[in-house]
Formats: structure tokens, sequence, C-alpha cells
């Protein structure tokens, strides 16, 4: 551990990190209350939401007082004065200098898009917990943030950044990670707000997101960009996703090594497994001198060892991952090059010509996981940008969508990313769409 060490060393110096925060939901609240209350050394200056009352309530919940302001000045002064600020102008945000890191917690691509886009121009680091976008752009966002000299990461708590974390570790001690895995509690395809809105009134949640988590969309985000992190694949289309009520270290025997290793390493998710909801690592040693010290650390005989980490903590961590980017210029996970692995729309249900597909975690459509070599080949319409697109045609249940299905929406940001991102790595379906 260092970065507590920073953070107090920053604190004790009268100098925290500032942080600007995009979003005022469920998570970003969460974000709010542990910085205000558990992060030394670093202090949330502004929100920006789109609904001002839920920014004044994202810290009112923490106890903090907010101003609204609207202009850069108001801002700078706000942060001068200690003071914290809300704001529904995105700009004030990524024009701002007093501030250190810019953290996107919305989940929205269409959006994410126009500010990491923004950030990135004005040289702004930005931490994302928006998998959605990242796994629909991210290879180019990376890309222009290199360009710019910032850093463009997904983030510690969430799946990918844990098990990025974990991937990290085993690599350091010799072995070769084979599979990067996801513990999943449920994963029915099928589910729509209205199943979920129980749940979701539970914990306060939005029953679109809700449903993402349930209907496989959001682990097919998170999974794609774990591959893209790390160089893995998916050994099918939509991943295996074994359902395993025993222990994760019981995967070991689940998987063939000959196949895990032609992909190159593979991405996948498990239902039922026991720590959950943690994430895990199968890997591999070459050496049978090591392999017999694994042995005598009771990690067993091989080919394949399991290393879980039990847990994630999702908002609990995102601040490390800013005190990464801003003190170590450590990013958490980001993609290696071009997209390996994208999530690809497909139909929830029996759809109609002219319906418009609603947004993810919807009742129309859910993600799954598949190679970018094939959605490129065989023009699949990337999940990313489902959302708002006329159907041409009629479409059967499970069948995935094509970009020759829909009409696209006129004029977005992400369709033109998308054709830049695909002009940049050598593919073609985006780029012939936009």
């Amino acid at each position: 551990m260092v970065i507590d060490r920073l953070l107090r060393e920053r604190q004790a110096a009268g100098m925290p990190i500032r942080v600007g925060l995009y979003g005022a939901g469920f998570m970003a609240k969460g974000i709010v209350n542990q910085i205000v209350h558990s992060v030394p050394g670093m202090v949330l200056s502004v929100i920006c939401n789109r609904n001002l009352d839920k920014a004044l309530a994202a810290f009112a919940q923490a106890g903090v007082e907010a101003r609204i302001v609207d202009t850069g000045r108001a801002l700078s002064a706000a942060i001068a004065s200690g003071a914290a600020a809300i704001t529904d102008d995105p700009a004030l945000l990524y024009e701002c200098n007093e501030l250190d890191c810019l953290v996107d917690a919305t989940g929205a691509v269409e959006y994410g898009a126009h500010i990491s886009l923004a950030a990135i121009s004005y040289g702004r680091d930005m931490v994302t917990m928006n998998a959605e976008l990242d796994g629909t752009v991210g290879p180019l966002l990376k890309k222009k943030a290199d360009a710019a000299g910032v850093i463009f990461t997904a983030c510690d708590g969430d799946q990918p950044g844990v098990q990025m974390n974990l991937f990290r570790f085993v690599r350091s001690i010799g072995l070769t990670p084979l599979m990067c895995g996801n513990i999943k509690g449920l994963q029915d395809p099928y589910r729509t707000p209205t199943t979920q809105a129980g749940f979701a009134a539970k914990w306060g949640q939005d029953p679109y997101m809700v449903t993402s988590f349930a209907d496989g969309t959001k682990i097919s985000f998170e999974q794609a960009i774990v591959a893209n992190g790390t160089g893995m694949s998916i050994l099918k289309r939509g991943m295996t996703g074994l359902d395993h009520r025993g222990h994760v270290d019981e995967l070991t025997r689940s998987y063939d090594i000959d196949a895990l290793k032609a992909v190159g390493g593979a991405v996948d998710y498990v239902v039922g497994a026991q720590p959950g909801p943690g994430v895990y690592v199968l890997a591999t040693h070459d050496d049978p001198k090591q392999r017999h010290y694994l042995n005598l650390y009771k990690l067993g005989e091989g080919p394949l060892y399991s290393f879980y980490t039990p847990y994630h903590l999702c908002h609990f961590e995102v601040p490390l991952s800013v005190a990464r980017v801003v003190l170590l210029r450590d990013a958490v996970l980001q993609p290696l090059d071009g997209p390996l692995v994208e999530v690809v729309a497909t139909a929830k249900r029996d759809l109609e010509a002219g319906e418009t597909l609603d947004a993810l975690g919807g009742y129309l459509t859910y993600g799954q996981c598949e190679r970018a070599d094939v959605t490129a080949r065989e023009a699949l319409l990337p999940m990313g940008v489902a959302e708002g697109c006329v159907l041409k045609r009629a479409i059967a249940r499970d069948a995935v969508l094509t970009y020759d299905d829909v009409t696209l929406p006129h004029g977005r940001l992400i369709d033109r990313l998308r054709a830049e991102q695909a002009a940049l790595f050598a593919t073609t379906a985006d780029a012939v769409a936009a």
C-alpha cells in the first residue's frame, strides 16, 4: 500500500486532490459520501448532473451544503473557498484548471462520449465507471488520451478493475493468466425493468440499470473491457457462463486448458459460485519447481491454479483509482490496442419493424460478448449504439441485430466515434454504417 500514505501527505500539505464528478445517481452518491467522510487528501469539489436537485441531494446526504454555479469563474471561486458546487453544465468541469481528475459515474453512452472526449481535449484525466462507453469506443478514447498526455481509465471497485488488479498480481508472481472471470448470482437475458422493479426499489436503484445486471448486458460490457485490457478473447459468443454452485477453486477442472491457450486466454463468468460476488483468475506455471511450491501452498497440482478476490466494493474503491491516476500515473484498466471483444445487441423478444430500441437494460434487447473481428465481418450492431435505432424489419427473439436491420439516429457522436475507431483499427462495419 502506498496510496493511503500519499493521500495523508497531500492532506498534511493542504493540497488535496480536487475531483469533479459527473452523475448523481445511486453509485455517484456513494462516491460522494466516500470522499467526504473516508478519503483524507481528496476533496469532491463539484458534481455535474442534468437534474440539479439530485446533485444537491447527493451532497446533502453526505452532510454537505452545496452552491449552484453556472460559470467557470463561479466554480473557481467555490473551489478556492473550499465550498462544494453543483452545475448542470458539463463544460464547467472539463474546462476547470483547478480540478485534478474527473469521474464519470453516469453509465450513459452518448453523454459519456461527449464529456470524455471533451475532457481529453482539455487535458483532463478521467476515471470512468462507464463500462458501456468503454466497451463501445474505449480503444479510441485510450489512443486520444495517450496523444493528449492524459489518462482515461476504468476504475477499482467495479469487477473489471478488480479482475485487472488480480491479473496483474498473478502475472507479477510469474504465472500466465488464462482466464479472467466474474461471479454472478443471476443471469437471465429476458429480465425487464418490470421484473426487476421490486429489487430496484428495495435498493434505491434505477430499474433499467438493475435489469442490465440481470440480463447479462452489464457483465458483457465488463468482460469486454477486461478482454481488451488483457489481450484475452472469449471461448464462444456470449461466453460460456457455467452454472457452478461450488467454490471457484473447483473451476480449475471445468475448462480445457488447450482451448484457453488457443484463444490467448479468455474472459468468462460463472453463475452461483462462491465466494460471490467476487472475481477469479485461472493461471498456469511453466516451471515444475514453482509448481511444486504452489502445491505446497495448497493451490493444487495444476495445470490451472485458482486465484480470487471474494468481493468488489464499487464506490468504496473509486477514490483509490483517482489517487492512482493523479499521484502515480497508474491506470487501473485500459485497452491494450484495438478492440478484441465487443458487445452486440440481441433481441430480447420477437421485435417488429418500426420499433425503436430502448435503453440498455430495457425491454427489447440484451448484450452479448462477441469477438471484434466477427462483429466487424458480420456488421453486427454494437449494444452501445443500439438505443434509439429504428428497426427496418422484424427480428426473432435471440437473433443478433446487424447494422442492416436498423436506421441509426441522426447526428450522434457515438456513431462518429465508432466510425473513427473502425478506421483507426482497420475494421469495417462501423465505417460502412457511418
